[in-house]
């Protein structure tokens, strides 16, 4: 696999919800992935630095409100290595079981199949109609996740869209995963 050293083992790649008491972990993540998002914003007003040399604070609490909504960690071999957050508001504006509102890993852990891998796992932990939702402007994020449901060996009925709107712009990706995948 891309990425493996010479006799380096397959990670282990762990999914765990993340809890309340947990909320700065996701909260630092969280501003590493602002961070990498915000290039993608240049020449418009969204992800400016506030004056304290942070982005905004993303709005987490209903992740642990609303029992829709799943705050996830990844780790690998033990160590933190990203986040995922699952939700059921689509950006289609049709009804869905599951949609990937948010979903980073950091750069240390990119391209050795990590992402790709905790992206399946948590497809088949949460079985349903999906929705992924990628803006235009991310490139590198519409390969990886035409590759992560294409490949998901339970991913049916996959149907993929462009939709430009005001409040949404790029490629949306609906596919179904059956219980027990």
């Amino acid at each position: 696999m891309e990425g493996l050293l010479p006799g380096e083992l397959m990670p282990e790649i762990e999914l765990a919800l993340v809890r309340r008491e947990e909320r700065a972990a996701l909260d630092r993540l969280i501003q590493l992935y602002i961070h990498d998002f915000s290039e993608l914003w240049a020449g418009t007003p969204r992800g400016e630095l506030l004056d304290d040399g942070s982005f905004f604070m993303y709005p987490l609490e209903p992740y642990w409100d609303e029992p829709e909504r799943v705050p996830l960690f990844i780790r690998r071999n033990g160590h933190l290595a990203g986040f995922a957050l699952v939700n059921a508001v689509t950006h289609s504006g049709r009804e869905a079981d599951r949609n990937m509102a948010e979903f980073f890993v950091v750069r240390k852990h990119r391209r050795n199949g990590i992402g790709r891998t905790a992206a399946q796992q948590i497809f088949s932990r949460y079985p349903g109609l999906w929705e992924v939702a990628v803006v235009r402007r991310n490139v590198q994020a519409q390969a990886f996740w035409r590759g992560a449901i294409g490949s998901h060996p339970a991913a049916s009925d996959v149907e993929e869209f462009d939709l430009a709107t005001a409040a949404w712009d790029g490629p949306i990706i609906r596919f179904r995963v059956a219980s027990g995948a």
